[in-house]
């Protein structure tokens, strides 16, 4: 059998209601819509934790968080956890990764061969939590308000300046590709920082949601006291009382965001044109690593278990995957073990350790009985959230808040907790013995705290005299590009070509 070439194209805090059957019909996403057309979409797609770092470490691995200790944005992701990239490598593959990926600690590359961009956030300890500190707001990294306030039109942003060069280094490593130098097959990894806010958008993209139906959120704002706990505690780090958000903020945000969505879509457009362009084939998978509340019940951003922020959108193009529209929740712990059987790869040797599913069966028709789990234990938690997705219902526990219990099909918004309901006292029984099967609460929290308080000791360590950060440096061998003396002229040009000779 010849190994596919496999390509994975992923994006930062893409809300997944907006992905219900592939792009929402009012998105301007025609490389998208093109894409989900011949793609296996999963419509109830979950990330294993709604933040950056512990979504991306779960996503790669097929760990959870509690498993594989990236609990919060700045917890080590150990070199010793085997990921796709790991497992691809090994059997063969050359494995590329262009983008973010927020690895923290001194191993910037786990598994892949080739990093073509540096990250956009920092690989050290610095933005760790802080159990021990409850309430503490650490304002030069935690989120605030001004992403609301701020939204707009701007040219060049920080976000864009890097988007624009993972999807410059992507392409060109697409072409470079197709030119076949390589017999291996390869795994390319773009992944992008958009739409994460703040919510600044272009004007030619800004301009297309000019009469957007889409710019109000469907639930309004909630007074604080009428608030979850956890969802509080969420207000709290992002500094709410600071901060007056208007009608005109949330339409101006989220206008910005529908616009970051063209902008991405544009930008994959130009890579898959390359990849068509050189008559390459690969499976494609489209993933986002967590969504995004953009103002539902006045919550902004992650951090929450509520569609909005733990929702993805999940697409796989694969020969073996027929298209069309899958409803049984999976999660993006999924996606390892799925990439693995695509490729023909053998994970036995940690399959018992991996919680992950492969999806190709439900591609094929298969149904899925388990049900899906999440994990929180990052900044505006005080002690660590978990939760189970199965058939219409979300189950939420946390040592410190009362249970939720939504049913998803008659309460898609998610409004009405049903935890305390002598109706479905059958329920919350199931998912608490669930629950505890998987999770000693109070050995979860003693862990988050051990990690914590050991990653402050060495935070505040290594910033004392010498710093030698871990921050990712790509590696470019000029004396290798284009023409250099060493090189015959005639072979480099005809190296370089594609098509040759036509």
């Amino acid at each position: 059998m010849t190994s596919p070439n496999i390509l994975i194209l992923m994006v930062d805090q893409l809300n997944g209601t907006f992905f219900p059957d592939g792009p929402a019909e009012w998105l301007h996403a025609p490389n998208l819509k093109r894409l989900a057309a011949r793609s296996t979409r999963f419509a109830n797609a979950y990330t294993a934790s709604p933040l950056c770092a512990p979504g991306r470490a779960s996503f790669m691995s097929g760990l959870l968080p509690s498993r594989s200790r990236v609990y919060d944005n700045a917890a080590e992701f150990a070199a010793d956890i085997p990921t796709y990239a790991h497992h691809l490598r090994r059997a063969g593959y050359q494995t590329c990764l262009s983008g973010k990926m927020h690895f923290v600690g001194p191993d910037q590359l786990h598994g892949f061969e080739e990093r073509l961009t540096t990250d956009i956030y920092p690989a050290d300890f610095g933005w760790t939590p802080d159990y021990r500190k409850p309430g503490e707001r650490i304002d030069w990294w935690y989120h605030n308000m001004g992403s609301v306030t701020g939204a707009g039109v701007a040219e060049i942003t920080n976000q864009m300046e890097y988007d624009d060069e993972v999807a410059y280094h992507a392409t060109r490593k697409i072409y470079d590709l197709g030119r076949g130098h390589e017999a291996r097959p390869w795994c390319l990894t773009v992944s992008f920082t958009h739409p994460h806010d703040p919510y600044v958008a272009r004007k030619k993209y800004w301009d297309l949601y000019s009469d957007c139906e889409h710019l109000l959120p469907e639930v309004k704002a909630f007074d604080y006291e009428e608030h979850d706990p956890h969802s509080q505690r969420i207000f709290d780090a992002n500094d709410w009382r600071s901060f007056d958000i208007t009608d005109e903020d949330r339409a101006r945000a989220r206008r910005a965001y529908f616009a970051n969505i063209s902008y991405l879509d544009d930008k994959l457009g130009e890579i898959l044109h390359a990849l068509e362009a050189t008559r390459q084939e690969a499976i494609i998978l489209f993933v986002s690593d967590h969504g995004d509340m953009l103002g539902e019940r006045g919550l902004w951003f992650k951090m929450s278990f509520y569609e909005g922020s733990a929702r993805v959108p999940l697409m796989i193009a694969a020969p073996e995957m027929e298209p069309g529209r899958i409803d049984a929740p999976v999660s993006t712990i999924d996606v390892c073990p799925t990439l693995c059987e695509l490729a023909g790869v053998d994970m036995s040797e940690v399959m018992p350790w991996v919680a992950g599913e492969s999806l190709v069966s439900l591609g094929q028709g298969a149904q899925r009985q388990s049900p899906v789990a999440m994990e929180y234990a990052a900044e505006a938690s005080y002690s660590p959230l978990v939760c189970l997705r199965s058939g219409k219902w979300k189950y939420t526990n946390c040592a410190l808040d009362p249970e939720q219990l939504f049913d998803l099909e008659a309460d898609p918004h998610e409004l009405t907790n049903l935890a305390e309901e002598k109706a479905h006292r059958d329920v919350i029984e199931r998912f608490r013995l669930e629950a505890a099967a998987r999770w000693d609460l109070e050995q979860f929290d003693a862990e988050v705290r051990e990690s914590q308080a050991r990653r402050w000791v060495v935070y505040e360590a290594l910033r004392q005299g010498g710093y030698y950060p871990w921050d990712y440096q790509p590696l470019q061998k000029a004396s290798e590009r284009y023409m250099r003396n060493h090189m015959d002229l005639n072979i480099v040009e005809e190296r370089a070509r594609f098509p040759r000779g036509e």
